[in-house]
């Protein structure tokens, strides 16, 4: 499986900013990691098939994850952002019965500043 993500970029704090990322095929779970520089990588958000969601503490409140399971597509919805937000946003996938992350996509960069 293939994951190829796009949407990031630089906003200013209090913006919003929505990442995509297209699977090359079906698959159990997708989601977001992301890595700030000098800090190891970290959950965002996942979402399976079935719509059973998983949020990281920190963006809970602020980040929608959803999916489009036609287009093998997983959205992540970024609002209120913080400067404490910004990292390299990675797109994963999970197949299914397993408990570790099964695919990795590149990195896109997030950058929250004014």
């Amino acid at each position: 499986v293939q994951l190829q993500a796009s949407g990031g970029g630089l906003v200013q704090p209090g913006g919003s900013l929505r990442l995509s990322c297209v699977a090359t095929e079906s698959i159990f779970s997708m989601g977001w990691y992301r890595q700030a520089p000098g800090k190891q990588r970290e959950l965002v958000a996942t979402i399976t098939k079935t719509g059973d969601i998983n949020y990281g503490d920190p963006v809970k409140g602020r980040f929608t994850i959803s999916r489009d399971n036609v287009k093998n597509t997983v959205y992540l919805q970024m609002n209120s952002l913080k400067p404490e937000d910004t990292a390299v946003y990675y797109c994963s996938a999970r197949v299914l019965f397993s408990t570790r992350v099964s695919f990795w996509g590149q990195g896109t960069l997030v950058t929250v500043s004014s």
